[in-house]
C-alpha cells in the first residue's frame, strides 16, 4: 500500500481543516474525495480534489478508498460509521458519535463486526504539551498522580440556538475534557459532583443549559480531579492543565503567538493565548490524523479507540444528572 486513500465527509469547518492537513502535512495518506450537501465546489477544485460531490456514498463503493474522515453533522456520526465499517471502510470519526450511548454502542458493535479500525477525534491528546505531560506520568516522573486538574474557557459563546443541538455544555464543550482527565489519569472516572449556573448569556439558559461549570471527580484509583469550564474568556482561548503526584507536578500553559515578555515603568506586558482552537491545536489536528494512518499501516489499534468515544459521554450524562440533582453521582459503564 504505497498510500492510504481517504474520503471525507463533510466539509465544514472541521472536515476543510482536515482536507488540507491530509493534502499538506500527513505524511503516507492521500485525499480522493470529499463530499457534502452544501459544498463549496470552488475550495475543493482550488485544491487539487480530484472527486467531491454532495452525496457521500460515492466512496463507499470506491475500491480505492481506504478510510474515510466523518466530519459531518454529530446527529450523522453514528449512522455514517455504521455505513462506512459495512463498506469495509477504516474510519477517522469526530466526536462525539452520537448524544445517546445506546447509538454509540450500536456503531461500535457494528465496527468490531466488520473488522475495520476506528480512531475518535479527541485531538487534545495529540497536543505536544499535553502529550508530554502524559509521558512524565506514564514514566513514573511524577510518582502517583494525586490531582489532575483542567481549566477549559472558550472565548466567546456559540449562538443559542447552536445549544439545542449540541447537547448542552458537558456533552459538546466539557467531552474534551472528560477525555484528557481519562488520558492523564490512566484511571477511569468513579463519580462526579457537577456545579453550573448562567453567568454570561441569559439565552443559553433560557435554551435550557449552562455556560460556566466546575465539575469535581473521583477516579477509580482514588485520584481527584477538577474541571473548570467557562463559555467566555475575554482574553482568548485558555486550556491549561495540571497533574500533581507524588513526586512532583506537570503544568502545561496557554500557548501564546510569541513568548515576548516586555517589562517597562509601566507593568509587564506578554500576548494573550491564541484566540481559538483552530489556531491552539493545530499541531494536534495533524498529529491525531498521522497516528490514525500509522495504525492502518501498522495493522494496530488506533490509539483513541472506540470505547474512548463511548466513555466521556457517559461521564457527562452523569454530570447532567448531577447538575438537575445536586448529588455527587456514579458513573454508570454497562
Amino acid at each position: 500500500m504505497e498510500s492510504i486513500n481517504f474520503g471525507i465527509i463533510g466539509a465544514g469547518r472541521i472536515g476543510k481543516l482536515h482536507a488540507e492537513n491530509i493534502l499538506n502535512s500527513v505524511k503516507g495518506a492521500r485525499l480522493k474525495v470529499i463530499t457534502d450537501p452544501f459544498l463549496d465546489e470552488d475550495w475543493a477544485s482550488n485544491l487539487g480534489i480530484t472527486v467531491f460531490g454532495k452525496d457521500h456514498k460515492i466512496m463507499l463503493d470506491d475500491p480505492e478508498i481506504d478510510a474515510i474522515l466523518i466530519g459531518s453533522p454529530s446527529s450523522e456520526h453514528a449512522n455514517q460509521i455504521i455505513e462506512c465499517a459495512r463498506a469495509g471502510k477504516h474510519i477517522f470519526c469526530e466526536k462525539p458519535i452520537a448524544l445517546e450511548p445506546e447509538l454509540i454502542r450500536s456503531a461500535l458493535d457494528e465496527v468490531e463486526k466488520c473488522g475495520v479500525k476506528l480512531q475518535v477525534g479527541f485531538n487534545r491528546r495529540f497536543d505536544p504539551n499535553f502529550a508530554a505531560i502524559k509521558q512524565k506520568v506514564a514514566n513514573g516522573s511524577l510518582g502517583v498522580p494525586q490531582i489532575i486538574k483542567v481549566i477549559s474557557r472558550d472565548p466567546a459563546p456559540p449562538p443559542p440556538k447552536y445549544i439545542s443541538s449540541s447537547g448542552g455544555l458537558f456533552l459538546d464543550m466539557t467531552i474534551h475534557d472528560f477525555d484528557m482527565v481519562r488520558f492523564l489519569s490512566g484511571s477511569e472516572v468513579e463519580e462526579v459532583h457537577a456545579f453550573g449556573s448562567v453567568l454570561i448569556d441569559p439565552a443559553i439558559g433560557e435554551a435550557g443549559d449552562i455556560d460556566s461549570a466546575v465539575i469535581s471527580i473521583k477516579f477509580e484509583n482514588g485520584a481527584l480531579g477538577q474541571i473548570e469550564n467557562s463559555r467566555k474568556a475575554v482574553y482568548g482561548y485558555d486550556q491549561r492543565i495540571e497533574v500533581f503526584g507524588s513526586k512532583g507536578t506537570a503544568i502545561a500553559e496557554n500557548n501564546t503567538p510569541t513568548s515576548m515578555v516586555v517589562l517597562n515603568e509601566h507593568g509587564t506586558v506578554r500576548d494573550k493565548p491564541l484566540y481559538f482552537f483552530l489556531e491552539r491545536y493545530k499541531a494536534a489536528f495533524v498529529n491525531e490524523v498521522q497516528a490514525f494512518v500509522d495504525a492502518i499501516y501498522s495493522d494496530k489499534t488506533p490509539p483513541v479507540s472506540g470505547k474512548d468515544g463511548l466513555t466521556p459521554v457517559l461521564i457527562a450524562l452523569a454530570c447532567k444528572e448531577s447538575l438537575l440533582t445536586g448529588k455527587s453521582i456514579k458513573v454508570m459503564y454497562n
